[in-house]
């Protein structure tokens, strides 16, 4: 027999068999059929489970070994302020310092200690400086895609505060965990306590919990009792969403959170039931005073600007506040003069004081230009004064100025009469009836109300019309025939066309006959940027108010809309003719004054509540809009009589004001 050199041994003698191939690994595994050839041996896995565990315990000796507890802090010697720039470059706002004091630990009230470590983690005193089980959850809900927050001890979290950033990753959760077991080993409990209570972020711009007692409650940190260190200690879970004076749905989440954390205390056994009971009324934080560099217009845009940075890039509110960063909006200062000034001139009759009619009126307004950019809007008298931003609400119904959005689904997608029928299309030729007091009707019939009767059109006036076409419906402000339209076309076809348009699904109405005209609450600032789109060949850019940001000088990112075609171009077309026809002798024949070449739309409601007026002039969509409501429940009130008017006198008559002062102002600009 002789063999092949890097082989086995071949058959040379009849009756001997030749020598299979010698084999290190018995896989695929022989003598096995079908899948069970294919499933390791148990020692298999157990040698694959051994090598994998030597290896991960290999490399993480290697890395625990290699990293080291920085030398430097986090920098809070580069604090300053955060410079907001107008679109041409000059200077817009220049807003405060971050606000930093330690404290020594034994300053803070033993109680308003435990508020913190009962909210965050109450075995600091008795852990290594990590939790095993929270790492394991906070790096499964890395792994899965889940809430990246939560899982770190106090340890982890002073770690993350002074010597890393901010950012949820693999790397920096396991440099935390090491430098938290290093530094727990270096350094005393109380002393870690005292800088991680001295290092955090409790929103206001304020690094550290004796700056945060000022800024909340207006005293020295050893002046807290347990009752408003729950608070603040609530506030550490994230400010921008547990500060009460940043909106009713915060105030719902810190008083729920600031009930639990004393609760929490009760049960590690820091507060006594009896003390406990004591505290049953939340602590409501002082109002947080306005910068006076924010006066008139310019805090709405302060405001907006920076809640752009925050949801469309990586910086967090706690390192905005460390400042440093130069941020250039897309608002153009003459703009927002001339807005804010034709809002002055139209409301000069206005009379609150002598007219019941005038009391608590609200106006809002936005200008868009076609890429999306927010060039102006008018979001109050006075920021200083009224911190709500009325140009950004979304409680205010849009009423008729919702029509041409139905008039753009009804071309797009036609109609369906008939339950399971064929969709038919329409034209802007499409007779409608348009008397008022017509039946609205379903594929099954008759809609009936939830009162129990047949809901019918009603239109301004309660004019008859007769026989209408669309695009006739929609210059004339004619109710009915698109209130019809909308139930023809399916009243979600028409909810999908608002979403495609930029309407916030938060903001769309409930789906009755009512949503074909208007009980949806967009804002002035997505009404104007919906309105983009018929003028520009139904493209659209969704609305942002930040150019670019940088920090000293250095650019950072920060994710820009893009357009979207949401309209067919012929559709978008037809609707930009019926706007513009509206102006030449429909129901906006006001706006002519503005200029030539112009579209626009009023907009009532059934119940007088709400006017608006919506247009454009191809290279600006502004909305205003005019509302009276007691901001503490925002409970709309009507505009009848507004100015002293006439009963009679549209609701869309102030807003049309606005706007033809506004749009004359700005021209082609």
């Amino acid at each position: 027999m002789r063999a092949r050199r890097g082989g086995a041994a071949e058959e040379d003698k009849p009756g001997r068999r030749r020598r299979r191939p010698v084999r290190r690994i018995d896989y695929p595994r022989r003598g096995r059929r079908g899948v069970r050839r294919w499933l390791p041996s148990w020692r298999q896995v157990l040698v694959v489970a051994g090598v994998g565990v030597v290896a991960l315990t290999g490399w993480l000796t290697w890395f625990f070994t290699t990293t080291k507890v920085p030398d430097d802090l986090n920098s809070f010697a580069t604090q300053q302020n955060n410079v907001y720039y107008w679109a041409d470059g000059t200077e817009m706002a220049r807003i405060g310092e971050t606000n930093r004091q330690e404290v020594p630990l034994d300053r803070v009230p033993e109680s308003v200690r435990w508020a913190v470590l009962a909210a965050e983690n109450e075995t600091f005193y008795s852990d290594p400086g990590i939790s095993a089980t929270g790492i394991g959850r906070a790096v499964w809900q890395m792994v899965s895609g889940g809430d990246t927050q939560g899982g770190s001890t106090i340890t982890q979290q002073y770690v993350k505060n002074i010597y890393l950033n901010q950012r949820q990753s693999m790397s920096r959760k396991l440099s935390e965990a090491v430098i938290a077991i290093k530094l727990d080993d270096r350094m005393g409990k109380d002393d870690i306590l005292a800088g991680y209570l001295n290092s955090s972020w409790f929103g206001r711009g304020s690094y550290g919990i004796q700056r945060a007692a000022a800024a909340y409650y207006g005293k020295d940190v050893s002046q807290l009792d347990p009752s408003e260190g729950a608070f603040l200690a609530a506030l550490l879970k994230g400010a921008g969403q547990f500060d009460p004076g940043l909106g009713p749905d915060n105030h719902k989440r810190a008083e729920e959170r600031w009930s639990w954390i004393l609760d929490r205390m009760v049960d590690v056994g820091k507060l006594s039931r009896a003390e406990r009971a004591r505290y049953t009324v939340f602590p409501e934080p002082k109002p947080q005073p306005k910068s006076a560099g924010l006066s008139g217009q310019v805090g709405y845009l302060v405001d907006m600007a920076r809640a752009y940075v925050e949801s469309h890039s990586d910086i967090t509110p706690a390192q905005l506040d460390l400042g440093g960063h130069q941020i250039y909006t897309t608002f153009d200062k003459p703009k927002v003069t001339a807005l804010a000034a034709a809002v002055q001139e139209a409301t000069t009759g206005i009379d609150p004081d002598n007219r019941e009619a005038d009391k608590l009126l609200k106006v809002g307004a936005a200008s868009v230009a076609p890429d999306g950019r927010i060039v102006a809007l008018y979001g109050g008298p006075d920021y200083l004064k009224q911190g709500f931003n009325n140009a950004n609400t979304s409680t205010v119904p849009i009423g008729s100025a919702f029509t041409p959005v139905v008039y753009a689904s009804g071309l797009s997608q036609g109609v369906q009469r008939e339950r399971g029928g064929k969709r038919t299309p329409v034209t802007p030729t499409t007779p409608y009836n348009g008397d008022n007091g017509v039946n609205v009707l379903t594929p099954e019939g008759p809609y009936w109300g939830r009162d129990g009767k047949i809901v019918k059109t009603a239109n301004d006036g309660k004019r008859n019309w007769g026989q209408v076409s669309l695009r006739n419906a929609v210059e004339q402000s004619v109710n009915g025939p698109l209130m019809q339209l909308g139930m023809d076309v399916g009243l979600d076809r028409v909810q999908k066309t608002a979403a495609d348009l930029g309407l916030l699904p938060d903001s769309m109405g409930e789906l009755v006959p009512a949503f074909g005209v208007g009980n949806s609450t967009p804002s002035a600032i997505r009404t104007a940027d919906a309105y983009t789109a018929f003028a520009a060949g139904g493209n659209r850019t969704d609305p942002y108010s930040v150019l670019r940001i940088t920090r000293n000088g250095a650019p950072l990112e920060l994710r820009l809309p893009t357009a979207v075609q949401v309209l067919p171009a012929a559709v978008a077309g037809e609707v930009d003719a019926a706007l513009k026809g509206s102006v030449r002798s429909g129901s906006a024949t006001w706006a002519t004054e503005a200029g030539p070449d112009l579209a626009a739309k009023p907009g009532t409601t059934a119940d007088r509540t709400a006017g608006w007026s919506v247009g454009y002039n191809g290279q600006l969509a502004t909305a205003v809009t005019v509302f009276r409501a007691d901001l503490k429940d925002m409970k709309l009130l009507p505009l009848e009589g507004l100015g002293g008017a006439a009963p009679d006198t549209p609701d869309s008559a102030l807003p049309s004001r606005i706007w033809t002062t506004y749009m004359k102002a700005v021209g082609g600009r």
